[in-house]
C-alpha cells in the first residue's frame, strides 16, 4: 500500500528533508512509504492495546478478526502483553502478522506514535573543535525473551552513515542538565560507559583554560566492562600524565573500574570509596559534583557512594550526610544527566 502511494502532505517539518526545488512550497508530493519512514515510529514503538481493537475492524481473514478482538478484550490482556510488550514488537511486525488488515493511512497517523527526535550529550568543547560537535554514542542492541535480535533506530542508523559523504542530520540545541562549571571550581566527575561523553568537553575545555591561568582540579570516575570498552583511553590517560588535568601536579586524578576484567565485578562506587578521604577534602573546597550515564541504577547507588563518604569523612550520621548532599544540591553543586 505504502510503497508506491503519492499524496499531498503539508508539514512544516518536512521540507528539511526535501530537495531544494521543493522548499518554497507549503504541499509537496511525496510518497506516503517516506512519509511513514520520516515521520512514524513503525519500527521501534510498539502499538497500545487500541492499536489492536483498530486493526480488528479493517481485518478481512476472520480468524485474524478474532484474535485481533480477543488481544484488545480484557480476557487477553496477559496474552497480550506476552505477544506485545514483553517482545518490543514493533507497529510494523504486528502488521506483518495479520496481512489481511488494510489499514487506511489516516488511521495510521492517528494511531502510530510519531518518530521521536534523540537527544545526546554534546562530548566536545567549542574552545577545542570551534564549528563542531562531538557526540558519543553506543549502538543499542539486545535480545527478547523469545530470542529476536532487537537493535536502537537511531543508533544503528548513525553507525551505518559514510563519514565521506555530506549527509544532512537534521539537529537542534537545547540547555542540558549539566552547566558548564567554571575553570575556578574543582570538579568530581562519575561517568560510567557513555556517560564519559559529557565529560570529554569538561576535561578539553579545562585544558585549554589552565593553559592560560590557574584552574581547579579534577577527579574522574570512568567505569567499563574491560579493556575493549575503554572508551577514550588515550586521552584520559595522557592527561594523567605531565601537566594534564587529572594530573598529580594539578591535584588532579583518573580512576578507572572494570566490572568484567576480573572475577569480582568492580564499579565505580568502589573506586570512590576507595578515594573517600579526596573526595571529602575536594567537597570543602567547594567542588562540584557531575554525574552522567544510566538512568537504571547507577545515580541513586552513586549518590549512596556520596552518603556513605560524607557520613564516614565528615562524621556525621547517614541522615545528616543525606540533608548535606540535599543542600549540595540546592546550591546547585550536585548535577546528573541521566537517560534509559
Amino acid at each position: 500500500m505504502l510503497k508506491h502511494a503519492v499524496s499531498q502532505v503539508q508539514h512544516k517539518e518536512m521540507k528539511n528533508y526535501l530537495p531544494d526545488i521543493h522548499k518554497n512550497t507549503t504541499e509537496v508530493p511525496i510518497k506516503l512509504r517516506t512519509f511513514v519512514e520520516l515521520t512514524m515510529d513503525v519500527t521501534s514503538a510498539s502499538p497500545r492495546r487500541y492499536f489492536f481493537e483498530v486493526m480488528s475492524y479493517f481485518a478481512t481473514a476472520e480468524h485474524e478478526k478474532e484474535r485481533l478482538q480477543y488481544f484488545a478484550s480484557p480476557e487477553g490482556r496477559d496474552d497480550l502483553y506476552k505477544y506485545n510488550q514483553k517482545e518490543r514488537r514493533t507497529v510494523l511486525e504486528v502488521l506483518e502478522d495479520f496481512p489481511s488488515v488494510q489499514m487506511p493511512i489516516d488511521w495510521l497517523v492517528q494511531l502510530v506514535p510519531p518518530l521521536k527526535t534523540r537527544a545526546f550529550s554534546i562530548s566536545s568543547s567549542p574552545l577545542a573543535h570551534p564549528n563542531q560537535v562531538h557526540l558519543t554514542v553506543s549502538v543499542v542492541s539486545w535480545t527478547t525473551p523469545y530470542k529476536r535480535k532487537r537493535t536502537g533506530l537511531c543508533s544503528v542508523w548513525l553507525a551505518g552513515l559514510d563519514p565521506q559523504q555530506g549527509i544532512y542530520i537534521p539537529a537542534w540545541f537545547q540547555k542540558g542538565s549539566l552547566p558548564r562549571p567554571p575553570p575556578s571550581v574543582p570538579l568530581i566527575l562519575i561517568g560510567p560507559g557513555t556517560g564519559c561523553a559529557p565529560f570529554r568537553g569538561f576535561v578539553e575545555e579545562r585544558a585549554i583554560q589552565s593553559s592560560s591561568g590557574p584552574a581547579a582540579p579534577i577527579i574522574f570516575f570512568f567505569g567499563c566492562r574491560n579493556e575493549d570498552d575503554f572508551l577514550y583511553r588515550e586521552l584520559w590517560l595522557s592527561h594523567s600524565l605531565n601537566d594534564g588535568v587529572f594530573s598529580e601536579a594539578k591535584g588532579g586524578g583518573f580512576y578507572v573500574a572494570f566490572s568484567r576484567k576480573q572475577p569480582q565485578k568492580v564499579y565505580v562506587q568502589h573506586k570512590m570509596l576507595e578515594q573517600s578521604q579526596r573526595i571529602w577534602n575536594l567537597l570543602l573546597s567547594k567542588a562540584s559534583i557531575y554525574v552522567a550515564g544510566s538512568a537504571t541504577k547507577m545515580p541513586s547507588d552513586v549518590w549512596s557512594t556520596f552518603e556513605e563518604i560524607v557520613s564516614k569523612e565528615g562524621e556525621a550520621s547517614r541522615d545528616s550526610a543525606a540533608n548535606w548532599l540535599k543542600a549540595l544540591q540546592r546550591a546547585g553543586r550536585y548535577h546528573v544527566e541521566a537517560w534509559s
